[in-house]
């Protein structure tokens, strides 16, 4: 349904087992639900900017304070789309996708995390090749990025088995650590497609809110 105020709130993406959506204030209390049960060793954090390194009591407003303020610094231009990642009823992890100047860049960069209790089971492969096909074949993307500490084998994998291709590295601050980060990438020529149809619905609404005309992005589907 397209909502007349936030047009992107009526986008979502469908996959055999996920549904994406972008995170409304409702889905606030269920995203901290996901992100109080655990995402990482406490050791060590998979994130460059250590949002869940905070006591448990932190956690509820920076995971709210993040929500607003990515969504505040959403417009024509540049622009990031956090899409709640739904399993039947319940939110299990978050999938984002962020452009700036899209029509003349034509390049996309991802990222995500899931609740602990959900890894393992392919849900991160089906929700970023969500975000990849909706990129390619619907934003008219050329190229899609990726980033992750080299230790993080689980990111480093899902973007292999997609067909992203190493694009350099380098050693840069990560969190409170120095850590080497892999930098991948992948282009529709090179994507691994997965067997299933991705669903789209919201699409018009949404891509001429984020300033897309009919030359910039595919016809909805």
């Amino acid at each position: 349904m397209d909502d007349p105020i936030w047009p992107l709130f009526g986008l979502r993406l469908s996959t055999p087992r996920l549904e994406l959506r972008p995170v409304r204030d409702d889905d606030v209390p269920h995203l901290v639900e996901a992100a109080l049960a655990g995402i990482h060793e406490a050791s060590r954090s998979p994130f460059s900017f250590p949002w869940t390194s905070v006591p448990d009591a932190e956690l509820p407003a920076n995971t709210a304070r993040h929500a607003w303020r990515t969504r505040a610094e959403t417009g024509p231009g540049a622009w990031t789309l956090p899409f709640g990642v739904w399993c039947g009823s319940r939110m299990i992890g978050v999938q984002d996708v962020t452009a700036r100047d899209i029509p003349r860049l034509r390049t996309v960069q991802t990222g995500s995390w899931l609740t602990r209790s959900a890894q393992g089971r392919g849900y991160g492969r089906e929700m970023r090749a969500a975000v990849l096909l909706y990129s390619f074949d619907h934003l008219g993307a050329g190229a899609a990025e990726s980033d992750a500490a080299a230790w993080n084998s689980a990111s480093l994998g899902v973007s292999s088995s997609l067909g992203y291709r190493p694009n350099g590295s380098r050693r840069q601050l990560w969190g409170d650590t120095v850590q080497e980060v892999r930098f991948t990438a992948v282009t529709p020529e090179t994507l691994v497609r997965p067997p299933w149809r991705l669903e789209v619905e919201g699409h018009a609404a949404a891509a001429a809110f984020l300033g897309l005309g009919p030359g910039d992005a595919a016809a909805e589907r």
